[in-house]
């Protein structure tokens, strides 16, 4: 008779794979931390330091601004140099700096600046992490078993999102933001130790794909012209982008300023984010079972819910409301992104993988600072929730509108269809 483990191995055949498991396990713990830091850095602005609303899109700004600066040139390393020991030295730095801002806050020494400066770094060491992660496990499953392993990833991120932030406004109201960036710092260590024993199989050798290695701006502009030969990724990507520029910074800034100032603070907040996470782990089973014929169709049908989640957060009314709706919108998100990266690891070469996954951050996660800014300023003009129902309406437009692009719709699974731009 088969053992719980077999059965499990037999349902889910990516778990045969040991240097998944380890990856999968040490980010398990660490997207914990991950998911309670925003909303213990939210905190410690508005309530530590008595931080206004574009106070606290300064200190996100920081930290997204050196990723966004980064992230192309840790693409290009992350195809040059092993994945992993990048991944192991960002996770080490992450560490010791959440160690220190930890201590900050505990000890009441903290400064505005202090947050600035830290955060900036915290984002340095992240920009050397997001690209090898996205080109390792391609690199540890192979295509045959990528979805399900982007699933079980998604499933470990978004369970972490119930986790996180409901471990998070427990540590705020007993203690303050400072204990729960001591566990983010702590949960980078775990992941470290799990890096640091994995495996991986080697990619093939680049000379013999690309011909003779070349310079950092030839590798570079390799990465482009993937990207360029595919039209179904690059009509996407302006959806990715604005959802990153202005309903993203949306949810990140003006959703805390609306818990803070009409459902309670930060225990109303955990909630929906807790929520949001519920919703997140259903469209991770889903994942895992449910492959779309079409997935860049279904891609798109799901980013629809993804843009409505500044319009629930500013005119859901109630907590109870919100958490809901935002329930229903993390089943999106985590179905759409998971359809979005099994798709670029099964259409994009291994050795080119890093470099187009740091393109995708670049334009995609690049626009986190001045969505930061840009939010805070339409904020002040606008009001709040003008501005949240004006950013999720503009989102969905661009969604609709790569719905009507044929290479979106027609895309199909498991063929290379790249539509070579003329």
């Amino acid at each position: 008779m088969p053992t719980p483990r077999e059965r499990l191995a037999a349902f889910l055949p990516v778990l045969r794979i040991r240097p998944f498991r380890l990856l999968l396990a040490g980010q398990a713990v660490s997207v914990v931390g991950d998911a309670l830091f925003p909303v213990a850095l939210a905190f410690a602005v508005l309530d530590e330091l008595d931080g206004t609303p574009s106070e606290l899109g300064l200190v996100l700004a920081a930290q997204a601004l050196p990723l966004a600066i980064l992230v192309l040139a840790a693409g290009v390393w992350a195809d040059r140099l092993p994945r992993q020991w990048i991944m192991l030295v960002s996770d080490l730095g992450r560490a010791a700096v959440q160690a220190v801002v930890a201590v900050l806050l505990l000890t009441g020494a903290a400064e505005l600046w202090h947050l600035v400066a830290l955060v900036a770094l915290y984002g340095t060491f992240e920009a050397g992490f997001l690209p090898a992660s996205g080109g390792l496990v391609a690199q540890v499953t192979g295509p045959e078993r990528l979805q399900q392993a982007r699933a079980l990833m998604s499933l470990a991120v978004h369970g972490a999102m119930v986790i996180g932030p409901a471990l998070a406004g427990v540590l705020i109201v007993l203690t303050g933001p400072g204990a729960a960036i001591a566990v983010d710092a702590a949960t980078f260590l775990v992941s470290a130790a799990f890096l640091a024993r994995l495996r991986p199989p080697p990619l093939p050798q680049r000379a013999a794909v690309e011909g003779a290695l070349t310079g950092f701006w030839e590798e570079l502009k390799g990465g482009v012209a993937e990207v360029r030969k595919r039209r179904w990724m690059w009509t996407f990507m302006p959806t990715l982008t604005t959802y990153h520029l202005l309903a993203l910074p949306c949810v990140f800034v003006l959703g805390p300023v609306i818990a803070q100032r009409d459902l309670g603070g930060a225990g109303a907040w955990a909630t929906i984010a807790a929520c949001f996470g519920v919703g997140t782990l259903i469209g991770g089973v889903v994942s895992l079972r449910v492959e779309p014929r079409r997935p860049m169709l279904a891609c798109a049908v799901a980013f629809l819910g993804c843009a409505c989640q500044p319009i629930i957060v500013a005119y859901g009314g109630t907590t109870a409301a919100i958490a809901a709706l935002q329930l229903v919108a993390g089943v999106a998100v985590s179905f759409g992104w998971t359809l979005w990266d099994t798709t670029l690891g099964q259409e994009i070469p291994p050795h080119a993988l890093a470099r187009v996954t740091s393109l995708d951050f670049f334009t995609t996660t690049g626009a986190l600072p001045l969505g930061y800014a840009l939010i805070a300023w339409m904020a002040g003009t606008l009001g709040t929730r003008s501005t949240m129902l004006v950013s999720g309406l503009v989102v969905m437009a661009l969604c609709a509108g790569a719905l009507s692009a044929g290479d979106v719709r027609r895309l199909r699974r498991g063929v290379a269809q790249e539509s070579i731009a003329s």
